[in-house]
């Protein structure tokens, strides 16, 4: 049997005589209803279930009355309720209530007494956002990866630097492409703390000042895979701070990688050609056959603009609004919740996939190196460290010759020694040596080579930056799949308690880390639904539908 099956009024409460009217109904409950269907479901059904066992564990449910819910319960999936304002006044958990309670052999009086809504719904919307949190991180490591792996191939090519968009310094796409991945990492820590941060569970708050039965609210938070208790009551109902963390984390993401879109926009354009794309990630104009064009930069640039927006949108949403269990807090102000994480989701797809399929022009970049005079810093270092010109001074005469040479129609290489001899004298300097020092500055390997700190450009220096960037991505890694292994425990663990049948695939090994160019990335955390078990909390929503959660 199915909610389908029975229409009948339903006595949910003295206070009230009826459902929902037909237009708050289709305007707002059945699209909240069919999105927490499709998308929350799992939540809610592991949810009961460890209700389910807390009842038996306080006597209140006898063993077999509670694996009988229990087992009702495990049958729920994406489908299987239906908003029926008669019914359950559209409403997921009246209808999740009426199903259980129409499938059982005899009535069981005493569920869901001590019971409120409200610390459900919150527990289970926060259950969603963590679990798409684990699963965006899966997503990020492996653009990380994806980074890393180019700049490793990538980390002895020549390319100009720039900066306030003028040439400026000898680099390497390598070297570049560890900032990307170092960002990414940076942004996958960030978000191992927004997750850690929100893991509080909210289960046991009843409507916002506790309840009445002795819960035992720490084995309610294990068995849902949660790290503790929330320990205020008013919070788990009131707060949704893990909505707003969570989207600005992403939109924080989304304005790093906008300026690393930026630049692989500018490197792709024919006056730089130092990038290319495969056709398969290309565009063409309609009038202009001539023109290979690389949208898909542009999606990718446009899209980092949505993070933003939709983090503001749940900020305001929660803004100046009393601090409890409220709907516009709780569904309203996250009603594009869904939204900011699979745009996330898919912009860095997006981007994984051009760092995968993209090449460099190795000979564009290096004439670029060649025709502008990248070495007037390395010049005026030589001019002080071995020539003994003071340091300011040594600017000027460096910054003069290349006036000189590039007023005369001169490449940086390999120079002309009597304009350098003729800048420095204008300075009251005596320059020994000038074609070796113009030979020095000016050599475009060199430029790369007399980095010498941490963290430079020099081909070396990059490579052990990635091996620790490779090292952190396996810590990463590791700790989330520690804490999905924490989450698919919980849920083992419930099932053992109420009788259900053994751990169901997908259930019960805990993955480990791999070495990163393996691209063997963390599982998300599940729940103990079947639904979340055939991955139906990941398709899109429906079309036409209001996200609201």
């Amino acid at each position: 049997m199915t909610s389908e099956e029975d229409d009948r009024p339903a006595a949910l409460s003295g206070r009230i005589a009826g459902g929902p009217s037909a237009l708050l109904h289709d305007e707002v409950l059945e699209p909240q209803f069919r999105f927490e269907s499709r998308h929350l479901i799992g939540h809610y059904v592991a949810i009961e279930k460890v209700l389910a066992a807390e009842y038996e564990r306080m006597d209140v449910l006898t063993p077999g009355e509670a694996h009988a819910v229990a087992a009702r319960l495990d049958g729920v999936g994406t489908a299987t309720l239906t908003a029926r304002p008669g019914a359950n006044m559209s409403d997921i958990a009246f209808a999740l209530e009426r199903h259980v309670e129409q499938g059982l052999e005899r009535p069981v009086a005493r569920w869901h007494v001590d019971r409120s809504r409200n610390d459900l719904q919150s527990c289970a919307q926060l259950m969603f956002g963590r679990d798409r949190l684990a699963g965006f991180a899966r997503s990020l490591l492996e653009l990380g990866a994806a980074a890393r792996d180019l700049a490793e191939a990538t980390r002895e090519l020549p390319m100009p630097g720039y900066t306030h968009f003028q040439a400026a310094q000898v680099i390497t796409p390598g070297f570049y492409l560890a900032a990307v991945g170092e960002q990414v990492l940076h942004s996958t820590r960030r978000l191992l703390a927004t997750y850690d941060g929100i893991d509080a569970c909210p289960l046991g708050a009843g409507a916002m000042a506790g309840q009445e039965l002795p819960w035992d609210r720490d084995r309610m938070a294990r068995l849902l895979g949660f790290a503790r208790p929330q320990p205020s009551a008013l919070t788990s109902v009131a707060s949704r701070r893990w909505s707003a963390e969570s989207t600005a984390e992403l939109g924080l993401l989304g304005a790093a990688l906008s300026r690393f879109a930026t630049d692989l926009l500018t490197w792709g354009s024919s006056e730089y050609g130092f990038i290319e794309l495969p056709d398969e990630l290309s565009g063409i104009s309609s009038a202009m056959p001539q023109k290979k064009n690389y949208p898909v930069l542009e999606r990718i640039r446009g899209r980092t603009a949505h993070l933003g927006a939709f983090h503001l949108d749940a900020l305001l949403g929660q803004r100046n609004t009393p601090f409890c269990n409220l709907v516009e807090v709780s569904k309203e102000a996250n009603t594009h919740l869904l939204d900011a994480f699979e745009s996330a989701h898919g912009t860095v797809r997006l981007f994984t996939e051009v760092l995968r399929r993209l090449s460099f022009r190795p000979e564009r970049m290096r004439e670029a190196c060649e025709r502008e005079f990248l070495g007037g810093f390395s010049l005026a270092n030589a001019l002080t460290l071995t020539a003994g010109v003071p340091w300011r001074t040594a600017q000027v005469v460096a910054g003069r010759y290349v006036v000189l040479a590039a007023g005369a129609g001169l490449a940086p290489a390999p120079g002309d020694p009597a304009l350098l001899e003729a800048a420095a004298a204008e300075k009251g300097v005596t320059v020994t040596g000038a074609a070796a020092l113009l030979a020095e500055a000016f050599d475009v390997r060199r430029g790369l080579e007399r980095m010498s700190s941490a963290g430079s450009a020099h081909p070396e220096a990059v490579r052990r930056l990635l091996e620790e960037l490779d090292a952190e991505h396996v810590r990463l890694s590791t700790e989330w799949d520690r804490r999905a292994a924490a989450v698919r425990a919980g849920a083992d663990e419930t099932d053992r308690v109420l009788g259900i049948s053994a751990p169901r695939k997908g259930r019960g090994a805990v993955t480990h880390a791999a070495p990163p160019r393996e691209r063997d990335q963390p599982q998300p955390a599940r729940s103990g639904s079947e639904a979340w078990e055939r991955g139906e909390n990941n398709v899109g929503t429906d079309d036409g539908a209001r996200r609201e959660h």
